[in-house]
């Protein structure tokens, strides 16, 4: 199941809605907890703007998850996740636009696969993570790496606003141990790697932040980046692309 967020001609709020092939079927209630599928108006994917996939009050990324990552940047192995967050303000869906800082020097893409939480999860062991997990999603962790650097800390760099993208859409009832990744730039393929070379795996990621704090439902965990992060410039389109999830594509503005 696909699920999206989408806006429609003469509405101001986004609702969500359950996509099948090129139509959406409105949901009604909560993906979060019981909900029906209103089969009877699907509407056409072309008429809806799709916005996150979901509203999180948090976002928490690891860094250097991937084991090839981490041999690119000739760093040791992490002994436990390494972890940062971006506010919910940088959060931006499906074709908007990634904001260049003037400010920023060089801008980095990364892409990521990202975890949408389904209940309020706190201390949870791994052998029940896959309780809390409502699906999967496309993240873009976008990077000012000229200040990551500067700053020696990460937290300037990754939470300019629209420096989260997410999306399309959330999908449920997959394994996320075995997905192809992949990031294109202008349609030329940048990152190409699969979950299977991540470090901590995603039930040790999600155990792990929910013994520091507690996860919402619609918080996102981002599970690293694989190797081959480098630059974009304004103008750019840059598409993240997971099997059996879709493709989030950006332009750099």
């Amino acid at each position: 199941m696909k699920i999206v967020r989408y806006y429609t001609k003469g509405k101001d709020k986004p609702q969500f809605g359950i996509q099948r092939a090129n139509k959406v079927f409105e949901l009604i209630g909560s993906p979060y907890e019981n909900f029906m599928i209103d089969s009877s108006h699907p509407i056409r994917l072309h008429a809806c703007k799709l916005t996150s996939p979901c509203g999180p009050s948090k976002i928490i990324l690891v860094g250097l998850n991937y084991r090839k990552h981490a041999k690119e940047l000739r760093m040791r192995l992490p002994k436990e996740p390494i972890i940062f967050m971006k506010p919910s303000v940088s959060v931006i869906g499906h074709r908007d636009h990634i904001v260049y800082p003037k400010k920023v020097k060089r801008l980095d893409y990364e892409a990521e696969l990202a975890v949408v939480i389904k209940k309020k999860c706190r201390n949870a062991p791994m052998d029940a993570i896959d309780d809390f997990i409502l699906g999967y999603t496309c993240l873009n962790d976008v990077t000012a790496r000229d200040l990551q650097k500067k700053d020696g800390q990460w937290t300037r760099a990754k939470s300019f606003d629209t420096f989260c993208p997410i999306g399309p859409c959330i999908a449920t009832d997959i394994d996320p141990g075995h997905l192809s990744i992949r990031l294109y730039l202008n349609n030329k393929i940048m990152q190409s790697s699969n979950t299977n070379d991540q470090i901590f795996s995603v039930k040790k990621t999600v155990s792990f932040i929910s013994g520091i704090m507690t996860l919402l439902p619609g918080d996102v965990v981002s599970t690293g980046t694989p190797s081959g992060v480098g630059p974009m410039k304004k103008g750019d389109i840059v598409k993240v692309q997971i099997d059996k999830i879709g493709t989030l594509e950006n332009r750099v503005a």
